[in-house]
């Protein structure tokens, strides 16, 4: 008979066998034998201890014994070091949390305090608001109180006044036109600031209805009214053709004879917005910033306000102290004539015009 192989059972006719018998499945999991390693070394150390003589064998055998300890000591080592390592992670984890807790509890803290800030200003606004009013009214009454009474013959406006207009205006201003003469002489100072009221409030609404921001197409914008252009109706634009040159002309006259008979810069201004308006809505906006733009508007409006407040301020400095201004008042009826009183007409009519422009195209949100 031959002999076995020591490795018989580890051979492929063994497996062989035990699969034809039923045994063991080579392809399944459950067939292969598994074996802790150190349990395999243990097993490969008795069979080599077989051959050797029995004082190894036991050596051998004692070595078994020992190992088991030295496992158990290392598993429970590695548990405690995996122990200690979830220990560390749950603190680091807990101070993160506590550290998110107190940024969180920060950054209320800081609302709090700009809250508190908030309420605190509105209240001194709404104080502040009160005692001005309050300052206002009893300046008001106070002034009221040093008036005279109403109706008086002894009154300045009902001698003095009307009866210098009347007498003098002619020879002192320079101008046919009374009215146009106690406007731009006599009060020029109550005008300018009508004037400047004009450019302030066209600023507010600038300010507030602005579509031209910095970064933004106002073609592409919805709030915008020029996707819309150009309208192309040719009725209107045919009529525009017609009317708008009549309209500034006409607009023209009334400022430069505003001296001479009635009218002067408020109403010829007016009539010229009214001409760019039609343009602006015959032709667009397009077409109109060709001639007539935010820069534009802005050169002549600053121009015309500078130009009136130098000029009156000579005058009231010569009047002021006697002295002849040395501007002449020319032939009274002449369009060369009044002295200040056309240029500063001239001013006022440039004022009104680009203001009523200003707000027409604001409030249809297509901006200047």
């Amino acid at each position: 008979m031959s002999r076995k192989k020591d490795n018989y059972e580890n051979s492929r006719w063994h497996k062989f066998q035990c699969w034809l018998k039923g045994e063991v499945d080579p392809l399944s999991a459950e067939g292969v034998e598994t074996v802790v390693p150190d349990l395999l070394s243990a097993k490969s150390q008795t069979e080599a201890s077989k051959g050797q003589p029995e004082g190894a064998a036991q050596e051998a055998a004692k070595f078994e014994e020992k190992k088991p300890a030295d496992i158990l000591q290392k598993k429970e080592e590695a548990q405690e070091n995996c122990q200690k390592e979830e220990v560390q992670e749950n603190c680091q984890k807990e101070e993160v949390q506590e550290n998110r807790q107190k940024e969180k509890a920060q950054e209320n803290r800081q609302k709090e305090k700009e809250e508190r800030g908030i309420r605190i200003y509105r209240k001194f606004y709404q104080i502040m608001s009160v005692i001005l009013c309050m300052g206002i009214i009893l300046v008001l009454l106070w002034t009221i109180a040093y008036l005279p009474i109403f109706g008086n013959a002894g009154n300045p406006d009902n001698n003095e006044v009307s009866a210098r207009y009347i007498e003098q205006g002619l020879k002192e201003t320079g101008a046919v036109n009374i009215v146009t003469g106690m406007i731009l002489d006599y009060r020029a100072f109550d005008t300018f600031g009508e004037s400047c009221v004009l450019f302030i409030a066209s600023c507010c609404v600038l300010v507030l209805l602005r579509m031209d921001r910095p970064g933004e197409d106002e073609a592409d914008s919805s709030d915008s009214d020029r996707i819309y252009e150009p309208k192309n109706d040719i009725i209107l634009q045919k009529c525009a053709c017609v009317l708008v040159p009549v309209i500034l002309v006409f607009g023209i006259y009334i400022i430069l004879n505003g001296h001479l008979s009635p009218g002067g810069g408020f109403s010829g201004g007016a009539v010229l917005g009214s001409g760019l308006i039609l343009y602006l809505n015959a032709f667009g906006f397009a077409k109109t910033e060709r001639f007539f733009n935010a820069r534009v508007y802005r050169c002549i409006t600053v121009s015309a306000l500078t130009f009136y407040c130098l000029a009156k301020s000579y005058s009231f400095f010569t009047g002021a102290n006697h002295l002849e201004s040395g501007i002449p008042l020319g032939t009274p009826g002449s369009i060369i004539s009044s002295g200040l009183i056309l240029p500063l007409n001239i001013c006022v009519g440039f004022v009104v015009a680009c203001t009523m422009y200003a707000f027409y195209t604001l409030f249809r949100k297509g901006g200047i």
